[in-house]
């Protein structure tokens, strides 16, 4: 039977000095990082340079200690990626390339798809930071929250499934933002398209 070493003990044994830790860390999450960075890039090719990226910035970063570890290795890795892609689109798709006309036409960029993609990846990547932010709040507050944002419901319906009174709803969603505003300056979050 093969025992499964943790990401944490591979992460330690390779910032102690053995590069076997870093390969292992590798092939166990090649599959997932590859898949997700080509399902937004569509290219072999990028997606081996975004790849190689990553892990160069994950070396870098163990190897100066200033990775914290919080059992989260493959989410921190995903954001790396994440950001690269989003990198690699602000250099390659922002200035589209006209070709052979002179004959500028404002319609030929505003319909550009590839301009869309580095927005949605944006927007993605907030939707997914706002949502780690709600988690840490308490469940009170965050479920507050979840109704009035997501479900589109009034304080009066809150107040009704929650069985407080319609002033307590309205200060739990007071504290929730209050709250998620203290965590984005700690954690010095920007979250903005």
């Amino acid at each position: 039977m093969k025992v499964l070493i943790e990401d944490s003990l591979l992460i330690s044994n390779y910032i102690n000095g053995d590069e076997r830790a870093l390969e292992i860390l590798i092939n166990r999450h090649n599959q997932r990082i590859s898949s997700f960075i080509y399902s937004k890039v569509n290219d072999r090719t990028i997606t081996e340079d975004i790849f190689q990226d990553t892990f160069i910035k994950v070396i870098r970063t163990l190897k100066r200690g200033t990775y914290s570890e919080e059992g989260k290795f493959l989410p921190w890795v995903m954001r790396i990626a994440h950001n690269l892609i989003i990198d690699h689109y602000r250099k390659h798709s922002r200035m589209p390339i006209f070709e052979g006309n002179d004959k500028f036409n404002i319609f030929s960029v505003v319909g550009d798809d590839k301009l869309d993609i580095e927005r949605q990846l944006i927007k993605d990547q907030i939707d997914s930071d706002l949502n780690l932010l709600i988690e840490e709040l308490p469940k009170d507050q965050r479920d507050v929250l979840y109704m009035r944002i997501y479900k589109d419901m009034s304080f009066k319906e809150i107040s009704e499934i929650t069985g407080v009174s319609i002033n307590t709803a309205l200060g739990r969603m007071r504290y929730a933002l209050i709250n998620i505003r203290k965590i984005i300056e700690k954690h010095n979050i920007v979250l903005t398209i």
